[in-house]
């Protein structure tokens, strides 16, 4: 399967064929939905069939295999014949929301220095968790800091390294609850510019002033080691 989303974050749409259709997932040859995974939720959306047919998409899912994307129908819904041409098409503002938070968060985790033990994206609040004893986090400071990496407008792009080239930089992996697949050969990581590298197949927003306003609303203390730094949006989408 290609996945459109992962060479153009801002792709909304795209025209693909159903390789296969069952009440509980529909497969694609090409697909623009992101699936659940790293912490950030599953795309919404529609697949339009040329008669005017819109099967409504609840939730986007890794399958078993490699590159494999199931997309959720709503309950009901019909369901397209294997072979048949289809527009997949993403909620695109949730998706931004998603993209702007995934890249406040990778911000977020260069500013604090410890592995991260979880982290979630949502539409209006992300968090992540550090493996930290002490509690030395200021959210006031944080948010000062987070405000600064934003107004800096620093560029974000992806790139591939081989397993054996992360293998050899093993500092570039930030989480100790979740690995980077490896096995396939190459390994993606997103760059913020001069800021932060780490193996990342999620989307991003091109550049942090496009994150817009953020503040640290809540710093808790979750386990002996454990802090949770929760972010959220101060305001709508960027203009």
């Amino acid at each position: 399967m290609e996945l459109v989303f992962r060479d153009d974050a801002y792709a909304r749409s795209c025209q693909a064929t159903v390789t296969a259709s069952a009440p509980d997932g529909i497969r694609l040859d090409r697909t623009v939905f992101y699936p659940t995974g790293g912490g950030q939720p599953g795309d919404r959306g529609a697949l339009r069939l040329p008669d005017g047919t819109t099967i409504a998409i609840l939730d986007a899912v890794k399958g078993p295999g490699h590159d494999d994307v199931v997309h959720v129908p709503a309950p009901g819904a019909p369901l397209p014949a294997p072979g048949a041409t289809v527009t997949a098409e993403i909620d695109w503002p949730r998706r931004h929301r998603h993209m702007r938070m995934h890249s406040c968060l990778h911000l977020l985790c260069s500013l604090i220095a410890a592995p991260v033990t979880g982290g979630q994206v949502g539409e209006d609040r992300g968090r992540l968790d550090f493996d930290l004893p002490e509690a030395t986090l200021d959210k006031d400071d944080l948010t000062r800091r987070l405000a600064a990496l934003v107004d800096a407008d620093h560029p974000l792009a992806a790139r591939w390294i081989s397993d054996s080239e992360l293998a050899a930089q093993p500092e570039l992996v930030r989480t100790m609850s979740v690995k980077p697949p490896m096995g396939q050969g190459r390994v993606r990581l997103m760059e913020v510019k001069g800021v932060d590298l780490q193996p990342c197949g999620g989307t991003h927003v091109r550049s942090t002033g496009e994150i817009g306003a953020v503040e640290v609303i809540k710093i808790e203390k979750k386990g002996r080691q454990n802090r949770r730094v929760i972010v959220a949006f101060r305001g709508g989408a960027p203009a």
